[in-house]
């Protein structure tokens, strides 16, 4: 049996504001610039901005960076997407008790492919006091506007016989919301795994080496690609061979187009291809059932616990 779990991502940005100063030094918080021009001689030198910088602390591959943009009043704190598709970000601070953020936090937007948003404002309360933040950004791909279409998807990979070892439901790995209608397909490695619908790479995992059952040491990774579809509907091909995925972020793909070779990375007992298609449900993915076609015509899959399928 098998899984492959999607996981959200955190962004951080650390923001650590000068030492207190004069109040009539301080009417604009804060002064990015102020070094650049020299200070009347009758009160000190406005406060510089120290450390503002983004730190990223995501799973490999996250498609959203944080960025701190100071406007002389106040910092807009910029969600900048560099997928190319839609992602849906959550703002909140941490640590902001003379922060003052606009709108009230958490805040949610949905960034376009390629786009950058302004989530919020960071104003200080009182721009004397030395103060810090921490800004963080969870995110998910997809945006939950979407509509998914009814579609008729084909098997995954050149099929004769088809062994489904789990399916809707299966107690082991699918049996939560964004797995619960995947299919494990049982496949020998290095099986070409082809897309069961057109549409653009959103992401892909490609340089992860291990499988077994042990979520901790792997963290329940494996190499995948995702696929974005037209109607927002988002495909996800699990478990791939090391070094086994052949498309790109951005490329265009079209169905039964090769993308990569199964495997038997990330969580996973023996070699298999997980596939499951995913909407945004309002920051977190969750599964939607499929149709699928092989040559015998439609598949019909068991809602059993073992999930026996054919």
């Amino acid at each position: 049996m098998h899984c492959a779990r999607a996981t959200g991502c955190l962004l951080a940005a650390a923001l650590a504001v000068a030492a207190a100063i004069p109040a009539e030094a301080a009417r604009v918080w804060p002064r990015p610039h102020a070094q650049a021009t020299p200070a009347p001689a009758d009160r000190p030198p406005a406060p510089a901005v120290e450390g503002a910088r983004a730190i990223c602390r995501p799973v490999s591959g996250d498609p959203v960076a944080l960025r701190l943009q100071p406007r002389g009043s106040h910092y807009d704190v910029v969600a900048e997407n560099r997928a190319p598709g839609p992602v849906q970000v959550e703002l909140s601070l941490r640590g902001a008790g003379n922060f003052k953020p606009v709108p009230a936090l958490p805040a949610r937007r949905v960034v376009g492919a390629g786009a950058s948003e302004v989530v919020a404002r960071v104003y200080a309360l009182d721009p004397r006091l030395a103060d810090a933040f921490e800004a963080v950004l969870e995110q998910v791909p997809g945006d939950p506007r979407a509509r998914p279409s009814d579609f008729a998807y084909r098997v995954p990979f050149e099929h004769g016989r088809v062994r489904v070892d789990q399916a809707f439901g299966g107690r082991f790995s699918h049996d939560d919301a964004q797995n619960f209608y995947a299919l494990d397909f049982a496949l020998p490695e290095g099986t070409p795994v082809l897309a069961a619908r057109g549409g653009t790479v959103l992401q892909v995992q490609a340089d992860f080496q291990r499988g077994g059952l042990d979520p901790e040491r792997d963290g329940g990774r494996a190499n995948h690609v995702r696929i974005l579809h037209d109607d927002g509907s988002m495909a996800l091909y699990g478990h791939l061979q090391p070094d086994g995925v052949q498309v790109r972020v951005g490329d265009r793909v079209v169905q039964g187009q090769r993308i990569g070779l199964s495997g038997n990375t990330g969580f996973s007992t023996a070699p298999h291809l997980h596939f499951v298609v995913q909407v945004n449900a309002g920051m977190r993915l969750q599964a939607i059932p499929v149709r699928m076609f092989g040559a015998q015509g439609e598949l019909k899959f068991a809602r059993e616990a073992d999930g026996a399928g054919r």
